[in-house]
Formats: C-alpha cells, sequence, structure tokens
C-alpha cells in the first residue's frame, strides 16, 4: 500500500490502462501539452505521444462526438471534460449518440467510452461552475455513473470502467485531487455497481457518494461522541445502483439519512428513499431524510455556498431527528 493523491490514483489507472492496450487514449482540453488542467495527465504526453494524448478546442460537443465515432470503430477513449459544467455542451453527444447507439443499431456497436472530470461545488465558484450531474446522467438508460471518494477506489473504479464495453460517466471532485490516500500496489479493479460500507453502525444508515462522503464520516464521528452508532455506506456507483447494500444496512439500523449535494428534486436522494420505502418499509422506525444542497443556485459568496452545502451539523441534526432524540 501507497499514500498518494486522488489525481495520482487517477494517473496511474490512465497510465496502466493505456500500456495494457493501445486502443485506449486521453483527449480534451489541455491534456498534453499543460499535463491537464488538475495535473491528472502529467507527464502522459511524453510517454505516449500526441496521437495518444490529445488536446482539443474549447469545442465540448466536437470532442465529444470525435469520441462516440472513435468508439464505434473499435477504440476505447477516455474523454475529459475540464468541468461537468462545460459537459452541456456536449449533451447532445453524451445522451443522444452514446447512450442510444448500443439500442439504436440492435447492438451493432458497443460504446466503449468514458466521459470523465469534476462535479460539484469547488468553492466560490458561483452559479455556472458548481452543479452536481449524477442524477441528471443518471436519469439516461444506456451510461453508467460512478462517482468515487477516495483515491484507492478512484484508480480500481477508473480502470474498471476504461474495460467497460458500454460508455461510463466517471465523475471526480475538484476538491479532492489533492486528497491523499492509501492505494494497492499491483494490479487491481473494483467492480461497477458495488457499494462500499466505510463504517460499521447499528442505529442510523447514512448513504453518500463522492466528496460528500468527507463530510458524512465526520458527521458519524461526531454522532459516535453522542452514543449514535452509524452504518456509513458510499454508493461509488450512482448507475447501476447497489440497492441490495442499502436496504440490508436499512434491516439492521431501521433508520436512514442520505446526503447528496446536488438539488433535492429528482435527485440521487429522491431515488434512494423511493427504493427503501418500497422495499424495506416494514423495517423502517422513522420516514427516510434527505440532506440536499440548497434548492437554489448555488452562490458566490463563501458564507452562502457554506449555508448551502451539506455539513455536519445539518447531518447530525437529520440524524437525531430520525433517532427522535432531543436536537
Amino acid at each position: 500500500m501507497r499514500e498518494i493523491q486522488f489525481r495520482e490514483a487517477l494517473r496511474e489507472a490512465l497510465v496502466e490502462e493505456m500500456r495494457r492496450d493501445e486502443r485506449v487514449f486521453l483527449m480534451g482540453e489541455e491534456v498534453a501539452e499543460y499535463n491537464g488542467a488538475y495535473k491528472v495527465s502529467q507527464g502522459m504526453l511524453d510517454e505516449f505521444g500526441p496521437r495518444r494524448v490529445i488536446d482539443t478546442p474549447i469545442a465540448e460537443l466536437g470532442f465529444a462526438g470525435i469520441g462516440v465515432g472513435a468508439a464505434m470503430n473499435g477504440l476505447r477513449p477516455v474523454i475529459e471534460f475540464m468541468t461537468f459544467n462545460f459537459s452541456l455542451v456536449a449533451i447532445d453527444q453524451v445522451i443522444n449518440s452514446a447512450a442510444k447507439m448500443y439500442s439504436m443499431s440492435a447492438g451493432q456497436f458497443n460504446i466503449p467510452m468514458v466521459f470523465r472530470g469534476p462535479s460539484g461545488s469547488a468553492g466560490t465558484l458561483a452559479a455556472q461552475h458548481s452543479q452536481v450531474f449524477e442524477s441528471w446522467y443518471a436519469n439516461c438508460p444506456g451510461l453508467k455513473v460512478v462517482s468515487p471518494s477516495n483515491p484507492a477506489d478512484a484508480k480500481g473504479l477508473l480502470k474498471a470502467s476504461i474495460r467497460d464495453d458500454d460508455p461510463v460517466i466517471f465523475m471526480e471532485s475538484e476538491q479532492m485531487y489533492g486528497d491523499k490516500g492509501l492505494v494497492p500496489d499491483g494490479e487491481y479493479l473494483i467492480p461497477i455497481g458495488l457499494a462500499d460500507v466505510k463504517r460499521q453502525g447499528n442505529h442510523v444508515t447514512l448513504v453518500s457518494y463522492n466528496k460528500m462522503m468527507k463530510v458524512t464520516l465526520a458527521a458519524a464521528e461526531a454522532l459516535e461522541k453522542e452514543g449514535i452508532s452509524a452504518e456509513v455506506i458510499d454508493l461509488r456507483t450512482i448507475r447501476p445502483l447497489d440497492t441490495k447494500t442499502i436496504i440490508d444496512s436499512v434491516k439492521k439500523t431501521n433508520r436512514l439519512v442520505v446526503i447528496d449535494e446536488s438539488w433535492p428534486f429528482a435527485s440521487i436522494s429522491s431515488e434512494i428513499a423511493f427504493r427503501v420505502q418500497k422495499d424495506a418499509f416494514d423495517y423502517l422506525d422513522a420516514p427516510v431524510l434527505r440532506v440536499n444542497g440548497t434548492d437554489v443556485p448555488m452562490p458566490y459568496a463563501l458564507p452562502l455556498v457554506q449555508a448551502y452545502l451539506p455539513s455536519v451539523d445539518k447531518i447530525v441534526r437529520a440524524v437525531k431527528e430520525v433517532m427522535y432524540v432531543s436536537k
């Protein structure tokens, strides 16, 4: 095991898969000469050259479409969006081409490609650069959506995503690229569609993903000091969603709080709440509660950003509500 940064774990995954399979290539803005906007692809141009690490113009629709065409012709592109906020320019190619091509061609064309980059808030970047897109893309059949929270999971899941024969939306976070964590030595993959219980507990289940896992785990620590034992589940994959792991935990704890940075309407937390009430209603001792981002465009001012986002205090209050204890 080695302690490395999140960006280094992603780079290892990319480099290992490009060495393993010459069909894999990386394309996006600033990925080559500049070594990546967040230095994920640092040094890769020197090793693989400009035919496999390709700088693009500021034209997400264009290079996303090139990626789809390359995948249809047997290559395995990794398309980097500098931020998924910019993927809105390319969403027609992602939704109407990548996600649907296998079905529309009656199985003649697989689209083995990865769209990756940061999603969600990243400080005081205001309304147009702070949106959470997991639920947007998870809504579309034909796409797989992955959203890891730590370096080890990021590496194993990115390798699995590159090898997958379906298009994968791989969501990162600008605020996690410098995070350090232990990453196994040698070759390993983490299966897409398998959540992970990061902390065992008995009184309440907390479910989250991506950088909100850090807030969730911190809340679990705070709750432990007050005698409340929280089980913490990291979704890791949004679609397909590992409902079984969540249900099994709720059957043990009888309470559920979902922490989700996105807007509350039609969110990932909405889907989880529906599935739990459908499949585990008789095990619930309290209504499912959600801790979401506020239902407004992201503000710019730091105090408003902090008020907007889920926090340890908000999670603790929600847990005490489902526990029916004084706040």
